[in-house]
């Protein structure tokens, strides 16, 4: 009998399997797929059919019956998500996908302050609400396919653990395909720790601090690329606005654009020494981060007067609401620009303006950064979400 070809159950790369194989790992995503015994043509059509209708008649039993499960269970128990010490409990079983998805358009806004924290950050509630409004309001998304998380929300599945976070972030490639477009911002704090599988060329892994990262843990950004960009099929974007701090490379993506002040930009490989699998499906997505992977980012009021928000975020939304058939390139450089204002207009002045300056943090450092799955011309190339 002769070698069999099957797809990768993960991201779709063609295997060879050996006949006598049960299973094959992917050498691309190492993801395990289960092989089908040979059958005729007319046989596999037959089956595929009927493994289809009970997969479906199976998700749709095991939906309503979280659904109500979790009604059940909030009834009787009110306080099963209440704080305990600044944290949230964990869900006790996997709870059921958001509301479904409206049109092509979706977004998920994550905003975490951290309350009650010696860390705590004013502007990441505020950042959320201006991403809302501008989607909302200037880009055509319907509040309905608007994902919440942040720490003002009642229900308890739209506080931004870990848990939460990343059934989120499945929620928003769920079902895509192509032609969605979908929108993933998230502002609170990021972090980086050592790279021990060897697929970051500086060593480090990037990380998002959810609000129970102390006890759950952070979210890797080898955790947020297979979540939300393997999964991308082809002709679907996403585009990512991080505003966190060591942000630069936090999905991922293969390739980092380096641009200097005069604005002349190169792509740089991101992929390591293992050669890790970092792409798509075939879709495409980008990431606009607040600053590079060894840099930090700040909540300011420099930019909006009195209200404290993130620089990036603002700077993102003025930018992009401001600009009339806008490129990524400038995009960048209209962030940039505003940025370095308002660092320009924070600082102090006089014989020891750079040592207070230096010590309170006045200034604004950090250096918007685009990643992307693919290289293409940032001057070309217009932004639409």
């Amino acid at each position: 009998m002769e070698d069999r070809r099957e797809r990768c159950s993960w991201c779709g790369v063609q295997l060879v399997v050996p006949p006598e194989a049960q299973a094959v790992r992917c050498a691309v995503c190492l993801s395990v797929t289960k092989a089908n015994l040979y059958e005729p043509p007319l046989t596999q059509a037959q089956n595929s059919l009927y493994r289809a209708a009970n997969l479906l008649k199976g998700l749709v039993g095991t939906v309503a019956n979280n659904i109500n499960s979790l009604a059940k269970s909030t009834g009787n128990s009110p306080g099963a998500y209440a704080s305990n010490c600044g944290y949230y409990s964990p869900v006790s079983s996997l709870p059921p996908l958001p509301p479904s998805v409206h049109g092509r358009k979706r977004a998920l806004l994550c905003g975490v302050t951290y309350r009650g924290k010696r860390y705590k950050l004013k502007g990441s509630v505020n950042d959320v609400r201006c991403m809302h409004y501008f989607l909302v309001e200037k880009m055509g998304f319907q509040n309905d396919s608007i994902l919440i998380l942040s720490e003002e929300e009642t229900d308890p599945l739209r506080i931004p653990t870990k848990h939460n976070i990343l059934m989120a972030m499945r929620w928003l490639v769920h079902d895509c395909h192509p032609g969605d477009s979908l929108v993933f911002h998230f502002s609170g704090h990021g972090a980086r720790q050592r790279d021990y599988d060897m697929d970051e060329i500086d060593g480090f892994d990037e990380s998002l601090c959810p609000v129970d990262y102390e006890i759950a843990g952070k979210i890797i950004d080898d955790e947020i690329n297979a979540t939300i960009v393997r999964p991308l099929p082809r002709g679907a974007k996403l585009h990512a606005v991080i505003d966190a701090c060591y942000s630069g490379t936090m999905l991922d993506l293969p390739f980092l654009c380096r641009m200097n002040r005069e604005g002349t930009y190169r792509w740089e490989d991101q992929r390591g020494v293992s050669a890790a699998y970092k792409g798509t499906r075939g879709g495409l997505a980008f990431s606009i981060s607040a600053c590079d992977d060894n840099q930090s980012s700040a909540d300011t009021t420099a930019l909006s007067g009195s209200t404290a928000t993130g620089a990036m975020t603002y700077s993102f939304i003025q930018a992009m609401q401001n600009g009339n058939e806008l490129t990524y390139g400038r995009l960048l450089n209209a962030m940039r620009h505003t940025i370095h204002e308002a660092s320009t207009r924070v600082r102090l002045k006089g014989p020891i303006a750079s040592l207070v300056n230096k010590v309170l943090g006045a200034g604004l450092t950090q250096e918007v950064q685009l990643s992307s799955s693919e290289v293409f011309d940032i001057y070309a190339t217009k932004i639409s979400l």
